[in-house]
């Protein structure tokens, strides 16, 4: 009787769908949509970035902007965050999302996966893949692909009911995402077609997107193909490749970049409101479908922001992307603009902008009274071990603390993580010694002459991992070996440190809440757990100020809010106001490092954009300058002007550590200088890897107007780029520290993507040494 009251509940509540079926098609160099022509006008948006109680509201606001879809990624780890154990509830439910997008009118794109990038925690990739060390990702590895077929299916049961033929708003599904950054492997991007197709069935439209300097490593003859860029690029240049080889296809922007995402340590990113709408204009007039990312990006709550690469740069948790509705979805200069350009593409009157689905309210000053000891958030303990990651303690998130007893060292010495990933804090019986922060590079130091027996802890906080390149395999904790070396008499020492007891310390709410239930116990530091409450007559949206506190976790009323971090640029972080409540409210903060004062209060506008770091970011130290008066470059001459990558090759193969790229004049006549993407070019032809590069020298970077500074030259990101500050005379010169002796035979070079490549370089030197 349940199965047949179940089947009649399902016949219901499908027969509704199945009477409004339709088709999404491709016509001749136009997207179909019931036989009719039709433009895509998509806003990106992300709904575990958006309380599932402001999703009407946001989805409102895309609508009033003039836009006709919803594009959406779907996150793996966050619905299945333990193997085998999916989560499509609350928050989660984006097959609620794409049903409240067709109650306001409106299509979605789904873009599952598996990898996402999105600035997220891996990419959106689970972290216990990482159990599996051989594993290789996005690749056809039988694991990753017997887990991807998994998660796509449980997604399907969720959206495949949802798709255009049957009645739902679902007009297409991307297969893979912008796999061209990645690699080259045709046979697993079939393999993920085939996958989606079996769930989707044949008459859904699939597609991918990549950028269009790469679309052809991967591309496949039976998806639409679309391109990625940015704000002020050439649009013509970018659709150029594609008209040749698919003259009678539709064209589709399926990523213009409306801004950009923030990083701690440096400025908060912005793109000029005019350069967005003028590329949408020049789109639309054009009859090219676009999405825009982000349209409203929000939040990346909890610990979901991810990290980029090479390097490590963590992603701060606003996601406000400089979005025409910023990150608590309220209304901005470039709404306005893009607005009132939409009207014209819009044959009625577009629909008024919906109000705030909450007040903007203060809270006074409180203290977290509280206190706790980092140590009583342990949930596990390993005696007796060797260096293990958090992914082979089984952990995902968190914190880890590795202490060992130290040999006698008479002697100062020096203390080396092989590698600490990504925030370490050394501490000798409770004294605190120092830090090794993985995003400034730093791996070693110094330690004090220790006595015999001697306690060394090392905490190590783990940040987002790496969403983007080669280098999303990215393990946390120690991940290889601790080494102590000195000289005594002009002979080195060394200690390999192989005996440890590892804590594990997860940074979830509950942790949080049993530590401070604990027993009291000793406070060794003011590393920690804190609590405190304030009350509230009215309920409203505001933004915490955690600018008494060092770094670490926040968690309001059970809700994780996201990752502070003193050194900015974000010093608040957003509060809900459907997550408040009149009367108590709590506050739990995790503090890796400890707080000034524990003391926090909410203000009714955000700060995005307050650095506090210790040291200036530009490479402009006198004593990293190579004196290039009697160097003989290994190439010199004229670059092309214009748009797209163009290649150098030496006479002969050249051996050295250090790249240098000199302009001594550019296209423009201008004295600024702009690299967008550099690559070495190794003796077989191809590409170095770039994991290991870091900027030695730059005689200039621009930091006043934008992030300009020199890895932005080498960051994978073809529509950021190194620039030079306006009014400083002419040759410009890069040094670029390869990490490790490499044979280079050339360079590859992209210069800026807008139209006639601003700052691009005319004549040029390269040395080598």
């Amino acid at each position: 009787m349940k199965k047949v009251k179940l089947l009649i509940t399902l016949i219901f509540a499908v027969l509704p769908l199945m009477m409004h079926a339709g088709d999404f098609t491709v016509g001749n160099k136009t997207f179909l949509l019931n036989g009719e022509p039709f433009v895509v006008k998509a806003a990106e948006v992300h709904y575990p970035r958006i309380p599932q109680a402001y999703w009407d509201h946001r989805i409102k606001m895309c609508k009033a902007l003039g836009m006709n879809t919803l594009c959406i990624y779907v996150f793996w780890n966050i619905h299945e965050q333990r193997e085998g154990q999916f989560d499509f509830s609350d928050n989660n439910d984006v097959a609620e999302f794409c049903r409240l997008a067709q109650k306001n009118g409106m299509y979605v794109i789904v873009r599952p996966g598996p990898y996402v990038c999105a600035e997220w925690e891996m990419g959106g990739l689970p972290w216990w893949l990482l159990k599996k060390k051989d594993i290789r990702l996005r690749e056809q590895d039988p694991y990753f692909m017997e887990r991807v077929k998994i998660f796509e299916k449980k997604v399907g049961e969720q959206l495949a009911p949802l798709t255009i033929q049957n009645g739902g708003p679902i007009i297409m599904v991307q297969v893979e995402n912008e796999y061209g950054s990645y690699g080259e492997d045709k046979p697993y991007i079939s393999e993920i077609r085939d996958c989606l197709r079996s769930i989707y069935g044949d008459k859904l439209t699939l597609f991918q997107c990549d950028w269009s300097s790469n679309f052809e490593k991967n591309g496949l003859d039976d998806l639409v193909w679309t391109m990625n860029f940015g704000t002020g690029a050439n649009i013509d240049h970018e659709f150029a490749r594609l008209k040749k080889l698919r003259p009678n296809a539709p064209l589709m922007c399926s990523e213009f970049w409306s801004g950009w995402f923030d990083k701690w340590g440096a400025n908060h990113e912005t793109r000029p409101a005019k350069d967005m709408v003028d590329g949408m204009d020049e789109m639309l007039q054009k009859g090219i479908s676009f999405s825009l990312y982000m349209t409203h990006g929000g939040t990346s709550f909890g610990h979901w922001a991810g990290a980029n690469s090479p390097g490590f740069a963590p992603d701060v948790t606003s996601y406000d992307y400089d979005a025409p509705i910023n990150e608590y979805g309220g209304t901005t200069d470039k709404y306005f603009q893009l607005r009132k350009m939409m009207q014209k593409y819009s044959k009625t009157k577009l629909p008024a902008i919906p109000k705030m689905p909450a007040p903007f309210i203060q809270i006074a000053p409180f203290e977290l009274t509280e206190h706790a000891d980092m140590l009583m958030g342990a949930d596990s303990v390993v005696m007796d071990s060797p260096l293990r990651t958090m992914e082979e303690l089984d952990q995902g998130w968190g914190s880890i603390i590795y202490v060992t007893c130290l040999p006698a060292i008479s002697t100062p010495s020096v203390l080396t993580l092989n590698d600490g990933h990504d925030f370490a804090q050394v501490f000798i019986d409770d004294q605190y010694i120092g830090k090794i922060d993985r995003v400034r590079n730093e791996n070693s130091l110094q330690l004090p002459a220790v006595k015999q027996g001697q306690e060394l802890k090392i905490y190590v906080e783990a940040m987002g991992r790496i969403n983007f390149g080669r280098a999303i395999k990215d393990y946390k904790g120690i991940t290889n070996s601790v080494t102590i070396s000195t000289d005594v008499e002009g002979h080195e020492l060394i200690w390999n440190l192989k005996r440890w007891t590892i804590l594990t310390v997860p940074d979830d709410y509950q942790t949080a809440k049993k530590a401070l239930a604990a027993a009291p116990a000793p406070i060794t530091s003011k590393m920690g757990y804190y609590r405190g409450n304030f009350n509230l007559k009215k309920v409203g949206d505001t933004f915490l100020n955690m600018e008494q506190f060092g770094k670490g976790q926040v968690y309001v009323n059970g809700h994780a809010i996201g990752r502070f971090w003193s050194i900015g640029p974000q010093q608040t972080l957003y509060v809900p106001g459907c997550w408040l409540k009149k009367g108590k409210n709590e506050v739990i903060v995790l503090d890796v490092v400890g707080p000034k004062k524990p003391v926090i209060m909410g203000q009714t506008t955000p700060e995005l954009d307050k650095l506090n770091v210790e040291k200036s970011r530009t490479h402009n130290n006198p004593g990293d300058k190579p004196d290039l008066n009697s160097a003989i470059p290994v190439s010199e001459g004229k670059l092309q002007a214009g748009n797209g990558w163009q290649m150098v090759r030496f006479n002969a193969p050249q051996k050295g550590r250090y790249l240098v790229v000199q302009a001594l004049s550019t296209h423009d006549g201008k004295d600024v200088v702009s690299i967008a993407e550099l690559y070495a070019v190794n003796a077989k032809g191809g590409r170095l890897s770039r994991e290991q590069w870091t900027v030695k020298y730059a005689d200039s970077e621009e930091t006043k107007r934008g992030n300009n500074t020199a890895e932005k030259s080498f960051d994978l990101q073809e529509s950021t780029y190194w620039r030079t500050e306006k009014g400083i005379a002419l040759p410009h010169l890069v040094v670029i520290d390869l990490g490790s002796e490499q044979t280079i035979t050339g360079i590859d070079y992209l210069p800026r993507m807008e139209e006639g490549a601003p700052g691009s370089i005319k004549d040029y030197k390269i040395f080598v040494y």
